[in-house]
């Protein structure tokens, strides 16, 4: 085969692919139908062309004989046809660019004469000339010519018997548009409900309500042509009682092959009041919502209406409000009584609402004689769920009291919303640096609070030496205003920190006279409050903020301290003296004066990290406070040496004893004296020693004393006996003793 007879259907395909392709201009598809007086757009779009991205437009309308109007042009002002120049001078016709491809053609107020083809052109870019460059579309401009008369003729019936509801509709033009007719029912002043709707493409749309009742047949359709609609409402119910309306509504179809519906036109005229008279004693009862609930602490009211009250005469009403929650169809509701008005009025609450019932967070009154409402202050997500009322018609017994007549229960109505979770951001930010000793330290927190009901915040300042280490509450501020001072006890700085409120959502913490125990990082803990019914703050949400670190860098002394005891073996009732020895490194001259705060602790772990009390202490001024029971003293020797003195040792004093001192410098350029970090010594152990004698001297000088007054109290006794024994004996007599030595010879 020659190459050139292979070639030539490659070249014959690729030129229609450049025929085919090419600029496209596209408008909707017509015709657009539209009312006289009305607001008109048409768009024009552009696509598949070369050169500049932002694209031109003409608007033009095309008259008889294939002549044009100049309209608009986007790169022309001398465009406009001055026949149509004050049109577009005053703004009633412009244009909008909605794109660098894309324009539309506005009419404020289109008028009937506005009726025509219009067509939309974009000059050339490309480097050859394919595709279309225009595209018209004829727009239809109608006078308001819809009417409707509505009628029914025959407004007062009994129940069971039919109503019918006539609506007469015309219209000047016919091509191009379709026609809706809907009745609707007001019922007392209950919103317009909507019964049925037929059209515009010969389509019936029931209302919720009625659906049941038009599967039933109870609603029928009567459309004899000529503008007649009739719809026939059979078997007439007590409920079907109120003002009826009529809307006729005039659409045309647009979009691509006519799949949208556009509204161009809609008239509605009341057709007036249908009674119904009921055969038996009817108390129709309608629930709404007065107020619904569209987020928490919303109020709720809910109004249960007796409407059509029919031979009551001079009986009473009474209501009962019931709730039960939203459960899945398969799952049974349990209904839950709230309270209850009988027939004399009296409120009887349950004992799930009593509290509340009684604190007036729920509310159950009589607005009108046939109307009973239920109110909730502050919903709660709890409340969430569906509410009924049923109504009691009482009527006099024949011998006394009342006699229920009938009952007769509300649709539910359902109380719900998306509950929305309260969002609390917390930012913190450096506005002043403590870059040195003494200097001072600001800090900024800005509040960004989202789903709470105004809201109140509590700020607490927080500390940590490390990062993630242990926190140490500062000061804070309350919902309320009230400044207290947290963990910052020190006498001599309790007003060098300072929290204040600056803005609606921003407050700033200051530090004055920063020392080198205040490095470290600083940020905002931050509550948000809400009030309840009772006015009282309820807590909603907490955040806390990014952290600020204070992080001057230290050019002071380095101090030591050490603990030297002479004897730890002592007897009871020694004294025993405890050195605390500060030492100091680095010191230069411009170092200023120095003075310590030192404390002495007996057997407590870490008793300066715990905040217990030291068994006796020296402030830098050289005050002592002893806090113990120990018989100590404490006194200083020279600038770094403390001496701790325990008179009249005993058991009690035994045990593990360290110091902890506090230096304080004094600087020299800002005259303040400058806090540094707690040295703590070592442990020194305290025994009591007790030698052989020393425990055996108490006890046998004990032991002999008892032995000596046992010994005396045993002769006494004996000579006590024996002396009253032979005193009283009269067997007994004494025997003379000048009769001795007859008694010897005898």
């Amino acid at each position: 085969m020659d190459k050139g007879t292979g070639l030539r259907p490659v070249i014959w395909i690729f030129a229609l692919v450049l025929v085919c392709e090419g600029r496209v201009v596209k408008v909707p598809v017509g015709p657009l139908v539209h009312v006289e007086g009305q607001a008109v757009s048409i768009r024009c779009d552009v696509s598949d062309y070369e050169g500049p991205r932002d694209q031109d437009f003409e608007w033009s309308l095309i008259l008889a004989g294939d002549k044009s109007l100049s309209l608009v042009s986007t790169f022309d002002d001398n465009f406009v046809d001055p026949s149509v120049r004050d049109r577009v001078n005053s703004g009633d016709i412009s244009y909008n660019k909605l794109g660098d491809a894309a324009v539309e053609l506005k009419f404020k107020k289109v008028r009937a004469t506005d009726s025509g083809l219009y067509r939309c052109s974009t000059p050339s870019t490309d480097s050859f000339i394919s595709g279309n460059y225009q595209a018209d579309v004829v727009l239809k401009v109608i006078g308001d010519s819809l009417k409707v008369a509505p009628a029914i003729p025959k407004s007062a019936v009994s129940e069971g018997e039919s109503v019918e509801l006539q609506c007469n509709t015309t219209r000047g033009f016919a091509e191009h548009t379709f026609l809706s007719v809907t009745w609707s029912i007001r019922k007392g002043s209950s919103p317009l409900e909507e019964i049925l709707t037929f059209g515009p493409d010969n389509k019936i749309k029931v209302g919720r309500n009625y659906t049941q009742r038009y599967t039933d047949g109870g609603l029928q359709l009567d459309l004899r042509g000529g503008g007649f609609y009739g719809l026939v409402l059979q078997r007439a119910k007590p409920s079907d009682q109120g003002e009826y309306v009529c809307m006729a509504q005039e659409w045309v179809r647009q979009g691509e092959e006519g799949r949208n519906w556009r509204k161009i036109l809609e008239k509605s005229e009341e057709m007036g009041e249908v009674v119904v008279t009921p055969t038996e004693l009817q108390f129709k009862v309608t629930l709404t919502a007065s107020l619904n609930p569209q987020s928490t602490s919303e109020p709720t009211e809910l109004r249960c209406e007796v409407l059509d009250l029919l031979h009551l005469q001079d009986g009473r009403l009474g209501v009962t409000w019931s709730y039960s929650t939203n459960t899945p169809g398969d799952v049974s509701q349990k209904k839950i009584t709230i309270a209850s008005v009988n027939e004399q009025g009296a409120l009887i609450a349950s004992s799930e609402y009593q509290q509340r019932l009684d604190s007036g967070d729920i509310a159950v009154t009589r607005r009108e004689s046939n109307i009973f409402v239920l109110r909730m202050l502050q919903t709660r997500d709890a409340d969430m769920g569906s509410y009924s009322c049923a109504v009691t018609a009482w009527k006099p017994a024949q011998q006394s009291g009342w006699g229920k007549a009938k009952e007769v229960q509300s649709a539910p109505v359902t109380v719900q919303w998306t509950p929305k979770i309260p969002v609390l951001r917390v930012a913190a930010h450096r506005v002043r640096e403590a870059s040195t000793g003494g200097s001072t330290f600001e800090m900024s927190c800005q509040l960004t609070g989202q789903n709470l009901k105004n809201p109140g915040y509590s700020v607490l300042i927080r500390f940590e030496e490390i990062l993630g280490g242990k926190s140490r509450k500062v000061l804070s501020l309350s919902q309320d205003s009230v400044l207290q001072l947290e963990e910052w006890s020190e006498p001599s700085r309790i007003d060098s920190v300072v929290l204040e409120k600056t803005g609606q959502l921003e407050y700033r913490f200051r530090l004055y006279g920063a020392q080198v125990t205040d490095r470290g990082f600083y940020y905002c803990d931050v509550t948000a409050w809400t009030r309840d019914q009772t006015q009282d703050w309820i807590k909603a949400i907490s955040a806390e903020s990014n952290k600020i670190q204070i992080a001057f860098v230290h050019t002071g002394p380095v101090f030591n301290i050490s603990i030297h005891s002479e004897a730890n073996n002592v007897l009871p009732g020694d004294t025993v003296q405890m050195m605390c020895i500060i030492s100091v490194l680095d010191a230069s001259p411009n170092t200023g004066d120095m003075a310590f705060n030192v404390r002495w602790f007996q057997n407590t772990d870490r008793a300066v990290e715990n905040g217990v009390q030291p068994l006796i202490s020296m402030d830098r001024w050289g005050v002592v406070t002893k806090t113990g029971s120990n018989d100590t003293s404490l006194e200083r020797t020279d600038q770094h040496t403390f001496i701790l003195s325990l008179h009249k040792i005993q058991d009690r004093d035994v045990g593990e004893y360290y110091c902890a001192a506090t230096p304080w410098l004094l600087s020299p350029a800002t005259g303040a004296w400058n806090k540094e970090k707690d040295l703590i010594s070592a442990s020194s152990f305290l025994f009591i020693k007790i030698e052989l004698w020393e425990s055996l001297k108490m006890p046998v000088g004990y032991g002999l004393t008892a032995a000596v007054i046992a010994g005396l109290l045993s002769v006494l006794l004996g000579l006590a006996v024996a002396h009253c024994c032979f005193s009283r004996n009269p067997m007994h007599t004494p025997r003379p003793r000048n009769k001795l030595m007859d008694l010897e010879m005898d």
